[in-house]
């Protein structure tokens, strides 16, 4: 059985500590290079919902730093702007710098081809057959993605997956923001079966998916951003994904790369195959939707 935990704290940091309890970090972490990446998409002065919280980014350092890695690095790769920026206006850099990380821009050249490989015997066979990257994330050890819970207005719900996969495609290559074409791509054309296949490229050795705040209505900017108090953490990315994407309302033949990349046998996509040693699947629907929706839902996994 996967193991996801799900916990639920007002004090974020408690529940990122909570969540982690149920994850075998020490062996994740303890003498590596490990990697935190945060969702660092777009924040402005006056609205900071979009990316991963600094108190959130400050409990999942700590308790990293506790097993002590032998280097520990924020990567960040921001779509709509500069990453640094996006970071010093979310109030992010300065908790890499108190917390004793260093940060990485991997948009900043050099840059690597890498192949990507689908699964075209399945069925599934991407547009965008390799991509620029700066080689610093092929070193990392150990990668430890920090999303937000959000909906996605092509993507569907944006999580740990599309967190990578829309991130470490370089955008002093590609383009600020990436859809800007400065060098040629596909990344739009079929976005689903492109972050699949860069999840199969760039697997996640640990998701953390907090919903502080979570995003509906519309995403990954400028929608209804709700407290929910609610973190998902497992070494299963794509499980994690899943658990979050059915708070969201959807089963996973709703969200495309995530059927995909169940096809493609990334993780587990069944949530009868889930352990939860925390809340269950169902006391976090009702939480979810008591802070979303102002009422509890109970609607069950398809």
């Amino acid at each position: 059985m996967t193991t996801v935990a799900i916990t639920h704290n007002d004090d974020i940091a408690r529940a990122v500590a909570e969540a982690l309890q149920h994850v075998p970090l020490e062996s994740l972490v303890r003498g590596k290079l490990v990697a935190v990446k945060p969702n660092e998409t777009w924040a402005s002065a006056d609205d900071t919902t979009a990316v991963t919280q600094p108190d959130t980014l400050r409990a999942v350092l700590r308790e990293v730093k506790r097993f002590e890695p032998r280097e520990l690095v924020v990567t960040g790769g921001a779509g709509a702007g500069e990453t640094n920026e996006i970071c010093r206006i979310a109030g992010l850099m300065d908790v890499i710098e108190a917390e004793g990380a260093t940060f990485f821009d991997h948009n900043r050249p050099p840059f690597e081809e890498v192949e990507l490989v689908y699964a075209p015997e399945k069925g599934i066979d991407g547009p965008q057959k390799s991509v620029m990257v700066n080689p610093r994330v092929l070193e990392y050890e150990t990668l430890i993605v920090v999303s937000q819970l959000k909906l996605h207005q092509t993507a569907t719900v944006t999580m740990a997956l599309k967190n990578i996969a829309m991130s470490y495609p370089a955008a002093d290559y590609y383009g600020h923001p990436r859809h800007k074409q400065k060098h040629p791509h596909q990344f739009f054309a079929d976005m689903h079966t492109f972050i699949a296949g860069m999840a199969r490229r760039f697997p996640i050795d640990l998701a953390i998916t907090t919903g502080h705040p979570a995003m509906i209505a519309t995403g990954p900017i400028g929608g209804h951003p709700v407290e929910t108090g609610l973190v998902i953490a497992s070494t299963d990315a794509l499980a994690a994904d899943i658990v979050g994407a059915q708070l969201l309302g959807f089963g996973r033949q709703a969200v495309r790369h995530l059927w995909e990349a169940a096809k493609l046998e990334l993780g587990e996509s069944e949530i009868e195959n889930m352990k939860f040693p925390a809340l269950s699947m169902q006391d976090a629907i009702k939480a979810f939707t008591r802070a979303a929706y102002g009422r509890e839902l109970t609607f069950e996994s398809p």
